[in-house]
């Protein structure tokens, strides 16, 4: 394996925990990561508009591809901090791994990319192209945007997406759409159901209807899901009045394929096939919100699936370079949804995913990441960037 060495690269991620770095909160630890970048021997460092943070290994010169590897830098919070046996944000280290929010999702990987940049800065001359390091903000609130931001300033022909894959080699991703449903209902005192419209009942067909939806499977992704997370009614509480609206939130797990259209065509098509009168909306959820530049983000709430071809050159190359390193990664897919989404999903830019730890540790009460898992991951981003740069 190439030789990483693992204190510096410890000590990084400890700093990374320990400046918390909620979505819309991460200034300071974008500010932090820039100053650590320029450190290590990054040029062109900066922060976007959109509150990245980017920086450039300056290959040879001559023409070469431009890599890029990108690592969210927002993390959920932590409501209730009394659960944990370790500080959230003390990056301790013990028994092999390093604890705290974000050690696994995903602060380790970008510490490992930083090292990996710093690594081969030192030999420029073995890379004939630009390598590329990104750390996106507010992932956690919707995949893709922030990414798209980096991607229309660097224009990378690969881009490497480093949330966790346990050091196998990520070849595609399911994607993921969020879906509103409103079933409308008329108003009527509780005394008197009869004059009126039960709205919740209205959304109870709705559900049956969409239990039976038939949704599509592939090899590599697996099986499109649909799944309730969330039903309201309207009022709420209600004082002695039957609902005239109940609101439903699906997550719908997308394969490669899947449009908009098509997806809010399967559910509008179930519920107009319900018949009896029945009245129902679907729409996509939207993201609204400001970045902590204050930049304005809105978007429907819509995540391609994608797949990288495995006998391609960015998935050769990664493979040859990531087993240079010593590694021995087998192919897989996320499970999950990432940034993956933007650049390959809505892009068509050759992506990938490699990345330390299990993402079963992600959003957990004592978040870890195995030591072991965080310095062969830096091992493995320079791999593949000396492999795919050469």
């Amino acid at each position: 394996m190439s030789y990483v060495s693992p204190e510096p690269l410890i000590e990084l991620c400890r700093r990374f925990i320990a400046i918390p770095s909620v979505m819309q909160e991460e200034r300071e630890l974008a500010a932090f990561a820039a100053e650590r970048m320029e450190a290590l021997g990054f040029t062109d460092v900066h922060l976007d508009e959109f509150g990245n943070v980017i920086g450039r290994v300056a290959g040879r010169g001559g023409g070469g591809k431009r890599l890029l590897l990108d690592a969210h830098i927002d993390t959920i919070g932590v409501p209730e901090p009394d659960k944990w046996r370790t500080d959230p944000f003390g990056g301790e280290v013990r028994d092999g791994r390093i604890y705290g929010r974000g050690a696994v999702d995903m602060k380790g990987a970008f510490a490992a990319m930083l090292m990996a940049g710093a690594m081969l800065a030192g030999d420029r001359r073995a890379l004939a192209g630009d390598l590329y390091v990104s750390g996106t903000v507010c992932e956690e609130l919707v995949e893709g945007p922030a990414l798209g931001h980096v991607l229309a300033e660097v224009n990378p022909d690969w881009v490497v997406i480093g949330e966790s894959t346990g050091l196998s080699l990520a070849i595609g991703q399911r994607g993921r759409a969020e879906l509103r449903i409103t079933a409308h209902g008329q108003p009527a005192h509780s005394s008197t159901p009869h004059l009126g419209v039960n709205a919740v009942e209205q959304m109870a067909v709705v559900m049956e209807q969409l239990r039976g939806l038939q949704l599509g499977a592939d090899p590599l992704l697996g099986q499109a899901i649909l799944a309730l997370t969330a039903i309201i009614s309207s009022p709420y509480p209600g004082q002695s009045v039957l609902p005239d609206r109940c609101f439903a939130t699906y997550d719908r797990r997308l394969l490669v394929g899947e449009t908009p259209t098509g997806v809010l065509g399967d559910v509008k098509r179930a519920i107009a096939a319900a018949g009896k009168g029945l009245q129902a909306t679907v729409e996509l959820a939207r993201a609204d919100f400001l970045t902590y530049t204050g930049y304005h983000v809105e978007r429907e709430c819509f995540a391609p699936a994608w797949k990288t071809d495995p006998e391609g050159p960015l998935v050769q190359g990664a493979l040859t370079g990531l087993r240079k390193a010593g590694l021995n990664p087998s192919l897989t897919a996320y499970a999950f949804c990432t940034n993956g989404s933007e650049s390959a999903g809505r892009l068509g830019i050759p992506t990938i995913g490699f990345g330390p730890g299990s993402e079963a540790q992600a959003h957990t009460v004592d978040e870890y990441l195995e030591l072991s898992q965080l310095t062969a991951a830096a091992a493995g981003y320079a791999g593949l960037a000396r492999s795919l740069l050469a």
